[in-house]
């Protein structure tokens, strides 16, 4: 139709105007990423609660509303299937034989559960190894105010920690909204 807001659709053999906005979707309705901005948890085990930052280097631009984070605790725009890939960059010293870098989720905004581990490490006493490990959750996010993730570092000792940069991605994650829930 010369209208660019609707579609000709056959209906058993009968064409019939439908309006766009009655068919829309099917596509990423949400897609975000996010990263350290300066290194964080050396030598703790414990959740990386501060440095998170929106990716802000040219080119990158978020779809719909994306994440929203509190001290390390992010939520959710809108229900669905999400897709969490993480990745982590570690300075690892010392006997870090087995860092663990874990992803945790609630859906009761209250108990975190353990999702996935994403593991490095390196030969008993070696110094200033760099290494990198990654992981990946299909999170079901049914309400928006309960549905939550957060990271955790562990097995971080003497100088290990996690590398991060405001300039660009070392450790972080992209949010994918996969489909409805």
């Amino acid at each position: 139709p010369a209208d660019t807001d609707e579609f000709l659709v056959s209906d058993a053999g009968t064409l019939k105007r439908i309006d766009y906005s009655l068919i829309k979707g099917g596509g990423i309705t949400e897609a975000d990423q996010w990263r350290l901005s300066a290194n964080s948890n050396t030598n703790t085990t414990g959740y990386v609660t501060s440095n998170w930052e929106r990716n802000d280097t040219t080119g990158f631009s978020k779809i719909g509303t994306g994440l929203s984070e509190s001290s390390g605790v992010f939520s959710f725009p809108s229900t669905g299937i999400y897709l969490i890939n993480y990745y982590g960059q570690f300075y690892i010293h010392g006997d870090d034989v087995n860092v663990e870098y874990r992803l945790y989720t609630t859906v009761n905004n209250s108990s975190y559960t353990i999702q996935c581990i994403a593991l490095a490490g390196i030969a008993a006493n070696t110094d200033g190894v760099r290494g990198s490990a990654s992981s990946s959750f299909i999170f079901d996010v049914t309400d928006t105010s309960q549905c939550k993730f957060k990271f955790y570092t562990d097995s971080f000792g003497t100088t290990t920690m996690l590398m991060g940069d405001s300039s660009y991605n070392f450790t972080g994650f992209t949010s994918l909204r996969l489909g409805d829930t």
